[in-house]
């Protein structure tokens, strides 16, 4: 049966839902967004990084990349890949740090050779960095015992390989390098020649040049060289270092470098894996010298430690990420470290491990990282970087690739 007031009490409460509507719609606000967030967003918008890093008629800064420990550097670079259609590129650069600390590089290269099938390039560079930290040999160096010494260096390499297929890369390199070693230049520290005896600290004393040569194998299947966040890299690298005029420090570098990225949910988080081992080998009589060997500590393997920390004749460290987008822009990461020094191969085990965790923050653009900032913490207190590469950004190929610094 239908009542008359039926239709208008419906209508009465229609009006008042979609007053009531009305009346939310001005009192809605945006989520607020911080400061922070908002300058990342408007940095990430603008390219400022892209733009800053395409200079002018192939000039342009040079930031970063200096020895952890050396300061923020600095300096201006030159760099063309459209050298013959793009069959050649050449990149200059110098830069100096906060620190004072020195670098030189030249490097060509023809990566486009064949179709793509062979590589061939050369390089350069030039150290001049009054005061690495050394800490004494072995892996039960005292945090207290450490000193500094100047590190000065010219070295040349070559490079050739063949790429046989797209993510496989065969090859060989050759170089020379001379070092030179004496007092360091900071005064907060002692030098490392007035506190270590050269009997135990072989190369203190007396430095020496080196060739170098060997051959290379890597495979890669990342799915970007330059922000990856799937794929895998291998790297395996043998290197014979021939002394030149002291015949004392001839040894054998074996390096294997292994990265693995598993990206999840569109690859807005990513697990990044590594391991990292350096075994070295010598003659009877022969020594590895100690600015050539292997180190472990500081923003590229075991963060919760000072730069330098351990050095010995082999390295081993393994290095987790797990890191997530938070917005367009920024990622941030948990992380844990672990490695050690050794003397003698055959102490190659999972066994008397240093480590570190922490937590960090990836800044990007185009998914590449150009910032990060990484906070360690081990038994040895806490450290902080800022660094602009990425943290498992690879050394280059071939015999400068195992430079004590790059």
């Amino acid at each position: 049966m239908w009542h008359p007031g039926a239709g208008a009490q419906v209508a009465t409460r229609a009006d008042q839902i979609q007053q009531e509507r009305q009346q939310r719609v001005p009192q809605l606000k945006p989520d607020d967004v911080t400061r922070t967030e908002a300058f990342l967003r408007w940095f990430n918008d603008e390219k400022l990084m892209a733009r800053i890093g395409a200079g002018f008629n192939g000039l342009r800064a040079k930031m970063g990349g200096m020895v952890t420990g050396g300061g923020f550097g600095i300096g201006p670079e030159y760099f063309r890949e459209d050298l013959f259609s793009g069959q050649l590129s050449f990149r200059a650069a110098a830069q100096v740090s906060a620190r004072g600390y020195r670098r030189f590089e030249i490097e060509t290269k023809a990566p486009r050779l064949a179709d793509d099938r062979f590589i061939v390039s050369a390089r350069a560079v030039h150290h001049n960095y009054s005061g690495l930290p050394y800490y004494g040999p072995g892996p039960d160096s005292a945090k207290t015992g450490r000193t500094d010494y100047l590190f000065e260096d010219v070295s040349v390499d070559g490079l050739a390989g063949v790429q046989p297929l797209r993510a496989l890369r065969l090859g060989a390199s050759a170089g020379y390098t001379t070092i030179n070693v004496g007092p360091g230049h900071d005064n907060r520290y002692a030098s490392a020649d007035r506190t270590y005896a050269p009997a135990t600290v072989p190369g203190l004393d007396r430095q020496t040049d080196f060739v170098r040569y060997g051959p290379f194998v890597e495979l890669d299947y990342r799915d970007d060289k330059l922000g990856p966040r799937d794929g895998g890299r291998y790297l395996f690298q043998q290197t014979w270092y021939n002394d030149r005029s002291l015949n004392l420090y001839s040894f054998r570098r074996m390096d294997v470098d292994l990265q693995q990225y598993i990206g999840l949910f569109n690859h807005r988080r990513v697990f990044a894996l590594r391991a990292h081992s350096v075994l070295t080998d010598t003659d009877a009589g022969r020594l590895v010298p100690f600015y050539l060997q292997p180190d472990l500590g500081g923003s590229e393997n075991l963060r919760g430690f000072r730069p330098f920390r351990f050095r010995d004749n082999n390295l081993l460290v393994m290095n987790g990420e797990y890191r997530w987008e938070v917005f367009s822009g920024l990622d941030m990461a948990l992380f844990a470290d672990a490695g050690k020094v050794f003397a003698r191969r055959s102490q190659l085990n999972f066994h008397d491990l240093e480590s570190s965790v922490g937590f960090g923050f990836r800044f990007n653009a185009r998914n590449r990282t150009f910032l990060r900032l990484d906070v360690g913490f081990s038994h040895e207190g806490f450290q902080i970087w800022l660094k602009f590469n990425d943290h498992f950004a690879p050394r280059p190929l071939g015999t400068g690739g195992t430079h004590p610094v790059l």
